[in-house]
This record gives C-alpha cells, sequence and structure tokens, in this order.
C-alpha cells in the first residue's frame, strides 16, 4: 500500500491526503501538550478516545442542521473530514470563568457568567495563540463582518448542543474552543465547523463533585488523563461500562 502524503502534523492531530479530492485524513495521536507546548507527555489511548468523542460530537451537530467538516470515521484513530480553509483564529466560548478568563479578570473559577462569552484569538503557536478583538479581525482581514456574524452563531449554537448534552450525562460544560473552516461551492462560501471537538478543546466538570473531566488534570497533576476521558465517554455511550482503550498501530 502506498504511503500517504502528510499534510500537516500539530500537536494533537496529523492530517494526511484523503482518498478523493477535497477530503483529509485526520489522525489523533496520544500525545497531550499544555502551555503552548511548554508541558508534553504521551498518554496511551487518548488519541483513541477523542476520535470516537469527536466523532460523536460532530454527528450529533450534522443532526441538528449545523454543518461540519466531519464525514465518517474510519477506524480507532483516523477519521475522514471535508478539506476546507481554517480561519486563522480559535473561538472561546464561556458559560462560567475559568482559566486565563478566570486569571485575566480576577474572577473566582467557576463563577458562572451572565451570558455566554465569546472570546476570539488569533491562531499562532509561535505568539501564544493571543486574545483579539473583532476589531484587530477585521484590520488584519482574517475574517468579514459576514464572517463574524455567522462564527459568532455557529458558536453558540454549538455551545447549547454541547451544554444540553452535557448536562444530561451530569457534566457541566465551563468552556470550549472550536476551529471554523470556509469551503467554496463555485462562487458561494460557506464556513463550518472543523478541527475537534472533545476533551482536549472543552472544559467539563461533573455537575455534584466538580471534578474535573478535561485537559485541566494533565495541565495540572491531578491525576489520570484517560480515566478522565474515559469517564466522559462512557457517560455518553460512546464507550461500554469496564472496556480499555487500545492502542493500534497506524499501517500506511
Amino acid at each position: 500500500m502506498a504511503r500517504r502524503k502528510k499534510i500537516y502534523e500539530g500537536k494533537a492531530k496529523t492530517l494526511f491526503e484523503g482518498p478523493e479530492p477535497g477530503t483529509i485524513v485526520q489522525y489523533f495521536k496520544d500525545d497531550a501538550t499544555a502551555f503552548n507546548a511548554e508541558k508534553r507527555d504521551v498518554i496511551e489511548g487518548k488519541g483513541v478516545l477523542n476520535n470516537m468523542l469527536s466523532e460523536y460530537f460532530m454527528n450529533g451537530l450534522t443532526q441538528i442542521g449545523v454543518p461540519n467538516h466531519f464525514i465518517r470515521r474510519l477506524n480507532m484513530r483516523e477519521q475522514l473530514v471535508r478539506a476546507c480553509e481554517i480561519v486563522p483564529l480559535e473561538v472561546i466560548v464561556r458559560n462560567f470563568a475559568a482559566g486565563s478568563m478566570a486569571k485575566r479578570l480576577g474572577i473566582e473559577e467557576g463563577t458562572p457568567l451572565p451570558r455566554p462569552i465569546v472570546e476570539y484569538c488569533y491562531k499562532d503557536d509561535a505568539l501564544g495563540d493571543p486574545l483579539v478583538s473583532e476589531e484587530h479581525i477585521a484590520a488584519f482581514g482574517w475574517a468579514s463582518q459576514q464572517d463574524m456574524e455567522d462564527i459568532l452563531s455557529l458558536a453558540l449554537r454549538v455551545n447549547d448542543f454541547l451544554s444540553g448534552v452535557m448536562f444530561g450525562v451530569g457534566i457541566k460544560l465551563v468552556d470550549f474552543k472550536i476551529e471554523i473552516g470556509r469551503v467554496y461551492e463555485g462562487d458561494y462560501q460557506r464556513l463550518i465547523v472543523a478541527d475537534e471537538i472533545s476533551p482536549d478543546s472543552c472544559r467539563l466538570w461533573d455537575m455534584e463533585t466538580g471534578q474535573k473531566l478535561d485537559k485541566d488534570v494533565f495541565r495540572r497533576d491531578l491525576g489520570s488523563l484517560t480515566d478522565a476521558y474515559s469517564e466522559v465517554a462512557r457517560r455518553l455511550g460512546v464507550m461500554p461500562k469496564g472496556a480499555t482503550p487500545m492502542k493500534p498501530t497506524l499501517i500506511n
């Protein structure tokens, strides 16, 4: 079998050319990073869990009419997605104060926000993905005003969906980040949810105990990241109780 062409390798995923034009194979790695990759480790099974969970969430978005790049899961670590042009922004939706917002504004972590707050960061690892305003986005041409209206609408719809799903299994959706891609159909441009939705990109707390079930477990050395992600997968029915994530070998 011919080896596939690698398009891009990031901190948590590797992208390969897809089998058909306009498609990409997204491979989920076991690498875990924090603090702009200053802290690193390899967490066995993490990629398998994130692949399954992202499939679950993207399929759920499709069912409620939120456009996204997901086509289908190929195996335990890979999924086929639609190729798109990524808008150079991380779109963050916050329901409770936590992480950088809590530090930046001096708000106690866990404080409910009066309404969901949407923030934007410029995607640049070398700069530490700095927080930017809509004025910056417009001035530097990263997205148009219409794009920003569409991005805000998508972000809030994803928030409504994820909040409801998590509430149903006793998990509080504190915040999350998504990426947005542009796809072109003739002269028409459409924005879609891209990248992934997983505990890597969300803050998830148990509603009763406050236990963290997301990447903060790794950031703050709070225990096993695989156990935390597995708990989310079990509650959502993505992984049967008692199942252990496997670590298959990638064959190109």
